[in-house]
């Protein structure tokens, strides 16, 4: 007998799975001002009883929304991919307003682009990207939920760390001499450093007003993240650590770029930064999740967490880790902005 179709099997990436789970609960936020836009998330990933991926946001799709955003995992989870989600948006139609004739989604997992804005890129060739197992769950998806991909739609099965990207995309019928714009959401921190220079290189060879967003973390997470032992991590934190750990085993996280030097970075390929923030720091919770009411999305169930946590470690006789018992403290900034998940939009100058 075979699989149900949503059912992720061997070779599917699990992630693609959780952070769409994570646009899916997000774009029920009953506020439209921080709300996730991707109303296709819940639909493309199907029956959640036949995902098989644990995580607190795949469970949170069986559950109300006031429910699942009392569980800390899933605000996170919410607030980092409406973040995500709402800046991609803005700078897609940015683009394509600015006269980009060709879309390309790299590691396109579950991502709904092509599908929300079809009467804006009507007139744009947009080419999904993604290892193959990932991409035949996504056609699937696709064909039972809407009928069938836009007619301006192309898949293309590539393996990022074995084939030039440049080749597969010209046996579709790519045209580099057109000005293009990248999405790059969740990727750069998968790939080795050889093989996201080799992206960066192929977008930059690309017509003056092609752009690239993407996401990143730093060296320094890297790093950390590969010397964790969950048995070390206060026990308030294990729990969400192992999962991290979990899910990532298969998909580690391998590359970061250096504190600090995103801009520096990008221009060695001949991108210009043209906007870089932290996911969680001011600017992206005032543009992307306060409501009309002035709160946060999600923010008083998680400061009622960290209540709990600090009374956990007040009662067994535990103080504040180092460089965190003042808000204020140098060193807590510095590690914050050392440590920040971040979003950036690069343009080709």
């Amino acid at each position: 007998m075979s699989e149900p179709a949503n059912q992720p099997s061997p070779g599917i990436s699990k992630t693609s799975i959780y952070v769409a789970a994570g646009r899916a609960v997000g774009a029920r936020e009953p506020d439209p001002g921080a709300r996730n836009p991707d109303y296709l998330a819940e639909k493309f990933l199907g029956d959640p009883a036949k995902l098989d991926v644990d995580h607190p946001a795949v469970h949170a799709l069986s559950l109300s929304y006031d429910e699942a955003m009392k569980d800390v995992e899933v605000i996170s989870n919410v607030r980092m991919m409406t973040v995500r989600t709402r800046f991609i948006d803005e700078a897609l139609v940015r683009a394509i307003g600015g006269g980009a004739t060709q879309l390309v989604i790299l590691g396109a997992g579950l991502d709904s682009h092509a599908y929300r804005f079809q009467e804006l890129l009507a007139p744009v060739r947009v080419f999904e990207i993604d290892r193959l197992a990932t991409q035949v769950l996504k056609q699937q998806r696709v064909n039972e939920v809407l009928g069938g991909p836009p007619v301006n739609l192309t898949y293309v099965a590539v393996d990022f760390q074995q084939e030039e990207l440049s080749d597969v995309l010209a046996r579709h019928g790519y045209d580099p001499a057109q000005r293009t714009f990248f999405i790059l959401e969740g990727v750069t921190m998968y790939l080795p450093e050889a093989a996201l220079r080799g992206t960066l290189r192929f977008v930059a060879a690309h017509p003056p007003g092609s752009a690239i967003v993407l996401d990143f973390v730093s060296r320094a997470m890297i790093d950390m993240i590969a010397r964790i032992d969950p048995a070390n991590v206060p026990e308030a934190a294990r729990v969400f650590v192992q999962r991290f750990l979990n899910l990532t085993r298969d998909e580690p996280w391998v590359f970061g770029l250096p504190p600090g030097g995103e801009r520096e970075f990008l221009r060695e390929f001949g991108l210009e930064l043209r906007e870089a923030f932290a996911v969680g720091g001011e600017e992206s919770l005032k543009r992307y999740l306060t409501k009309a009411d002035g709160t946060e999305v999600g923010a008083q169930a998680l400061a009622e967490a960290m209540a709990r946590m600090a009374e956990r470690r007040r009662a067994a006789g535990q103080s504040a880790p180092e460089g965190q018992q003042g808000p204020s403290s140098e060193r807590m900034q510095e590690q914050q902005r050392v440590m920040a998940y971040q979003m950036a939009e690069a343009v080709v100058t």
